[in-house]
């Protein structure tokens, strides 16, 4: 094959490789939070970010200096991507709870609901308009917790999708490097193949969470929760994919029973 064509085959998989399940779903359970899509394609960008640095570091240490990853690390790393999934489905759900139980407490003479924002967050829950009606302070909200946590991290909101992209990037770097190296002898253009695999899942994952964010930023300028119920099933679809991915490394694969 065309050295050039394989390269520019290495982009197209790498697009392809944004849309794998496990992939969607765990950045779903981010873009969720997002009312603009242009706010969700930043985060699909930075987990595409996060996935191809790990990708050229491991994938390339295995192309130029000959890393070999034991088959038990291997499937370790795709654990600890299960165990991730698990994680943020359960983070998502939990949110929900939270905001379905600030409404449910919610007292004043007039309540209603509708998605409002303090700051940089925006949430939904029922409150009246008197002096006394808002159920919590405005400093009160999970955002400005993180802010007077993590504040002086400054990096914070941008390290979050970017180590689940690098959590993915460790559990696949293995299998693209071989691909690789099962087709391309030269390190020099092993290394560019998977650049130009990364900048594709950068893209195409950047494309996919602008399309995911277009239901929520839709949902939130109607009444109702539809962005909170559309942020619960993110998190149930996480939870249950997390679990049958542990089963099946776990168990399926002899991470925990086998003689690897």
């Amino acid at each position: 094959m065309n050295v050039f064509a394989f390269l520019g085959l290495g982009f197209v998989l790498g697009m392809r490789h944004a849309a794998d399940p496990d992939h969607v779903l765990a950045v779903s359970t981010i873009v969720t939070r997002h009312r603009r899509a242009g706010t969700a394609a930043w985060v699909g960008a930075l987990w595409g970010v996060g996935h191809t640095l790990t990708i050229l570091l491991v994938g390339g240490g295995m192309i130029v200096f000959g890393w070999v990853i034991p088959e038990r690390l291997g499937l370790s790393f795709e654990f600890a991507v299960a165990v991730m999934l698990i994680v943020l489905g359960l983070i998502n759900i939990t949110g929900v709870f939270r905001v379905a139980a600030r409404r449910a407490g919610a007292t004043g003479a007039v309540q209603h609901s509708h998605a409002h924002s303090h700051g940089d967050y925006v949430h939904t829950h029922a409150h009246g308009h008197g002096p006394e009606d808002h159920p919590h302070a405005p400093d009160k909200t999970p955002v400005a917790w993180l802010d007077r946590t993590f504040g002086s991290i400054g990096l914070f909101q941008l390290m979050r999708p970017m180590l689940v992209g690098v959590v993915h990037g460790l559990a696949g770097s293995a299998s693209v490097a071989l691909i690789v190296l099962a087709t391309m002898t030269d390190a020099r253009w092993g290394v560019v193949y998977l650049l130009l695999f990364g900048i594709g899942t950068i893209l195409g994952m950047l494309l996919i969470t602008a399309v995911m964010a277009l239901p929520v930023q839709y949902g939130s300028r109607r009444p109702g929760n539809f962005p909170s119920r559309l942020r619960a099933a993110a998190g149930v679809l996480s939870i249950a994919f997390g679990l049958f991915l542990a089963y099946h490394v776990g168990v399926t694969q002899g991470l925990f029973f086998g003689s690897r």
